[in-house]
C-alpha cells in the first residue's frame, strides 16, 4: 500500500493540490508533477546544490526535502526568475555577460543560491560571494564568473535600493 498525502504547495506564486507519496522528494515533485525541469538532480545526496530552490526565502536542497514537508510553504524555482515573455532577470543576464553558466548543469542551484543571499542586502564583496557559492559544486570549475557575476548584481541592486 502506498502512503500518499494531499498536500498545498505554492510555487512561483501559483497555488498546487497535489496527491504525493510520503517519500517523493521535493525535486521529484517539482520536475515530475509540475513540470518545472528547471531543477536539477545532481548528486541527489544534498551535496553539489544543483537541485537548489528557494522554499519560504531559504535555499535548500530539494533532494533532501520530502513534498509532503513542504506542505503550506511557498517553493521558488529558477523557472520565476526570467521577466514575463522570457526575458532574463539582472541576475541571469549577469551569469551569462560574466561566463558564469560553464556547461549549465549547475547553473539552476547557483542562480537560486545567489537570488537568496541578493535578498538579504548583502555586503556584495568578492571575498563574501565566495563564501555563499562554495556551499555548491561546480564540476567546470568554473567559479571565477560565478563570483564576479554576482558581485556585480549585488552593486546594481544595491546601488537600486539607494536611489
Amino acid at each position: 500500500m502506498i502512503d500518499r498525502h494531499l498536500v498545498t504547495l505554492t510555487v512561483n506564486g501559483r497555488e498546487h493540490e497535489l496527491l504525493l507519496e510520503s517519500r517523493k522528494t521535493l525535486a521529484d515533485t517539482l520536475r515530475e508533477d509540475l513540470g518545472l525541469t528547471g531543477t536539477h538532480l545532481g548528486c541527489e545526496h544534498g551535496i553539489c546544490g544543483a537541485c537548489t530552490v528557494l522554499l519560504d526565502g531559504e535555499p535548500v536542497r530539494a533532494c533532501l526535502v520530502f513534498g509532503v514537508q513542504a506542505d503550506g510553504a511557498e517553493v521558488r524555482t529558477v523557472e520565476s526568475l526570467a521577466e514575463e515573455g522570457g526575458e532574463l532577470n539582472d541576475l541571469q543576464q549577469s551569469f551569462s555577460r560574466n561566463h558564469g553558466l560553464q556547461c549549465g548543469f549547475c547553473t539552476p542551484g547557483f542562480l537560486m543560491l545567489a537570488e537568496a543571499y541578493l535578498d538579504t542586502d548583502p555586503v556584495g564583496d568578492a571575498e563574501e560571494v565566495r563564501e555563499v557559492v562554495s556551499a555548491n559544486l561546480c564540476r567546470c570549475t568554473g567559479y571565477q564568473g560565478i563570483v564576479d557575476a554576482v558581485v556585480e548584481v549585488a552593486a546594481a541592486r544595491k546601488e537600486q535600493r539607494q536611489a
